[in-house]
């Protein structure tokens, strides 16, 4: 399985970026699949994860403010992040669970500052 992901940038507080992650070599359809993101000097954390009927989990910090969709068809996986916050700043990696096996993607930065 191999995960490419996209969509990192430099946002203003208040803003928007999209996330975006393209699976291969997989099945995909019922594979869980997920967003973490690791800031400097912290433990990589669950964002956002999708299952197979599209059941969705979020972390506190980003309730309200994030959301997780896939596409089957298209085999992606993206994160819509709106109001971002500084403390939202941070590496974000694609992560797909298949047959009990995880996968991760390269990180792709996200940082939020004015």
């Amino acid at each position: 399985v191999q995960l490419q992901a996209s969509g990192g940038g430099l946002v203003q507080p208040g803003g928007s970026l999209r996330l975006s992650c393209k699976a291969s070599g997989t099945i995909f359809r019922t594979n869980l699949m997920g967003w973490y993101r690791q800031a400097p000097g912290m433990q990589r954390e669950l964002v956002a994860r999708i299952d197979s009927d599209r059941q969705t989990t979020y972390t506190d910090s980003v309730k309200g403010r994030f959301t997780i969709s896939r596409d089957n068809v298209k085999r992606t996986v993206s994160l819509q992040m709106n109001s971002l916050m500084p403390e939202d700043t941070a590496v974000y990696y694609c992560n797909a669970i298949e047959r009990g096996r995880q996968f991760w993607g390269r990180g792709t930065q996200v940082t939020v500052s004015s």
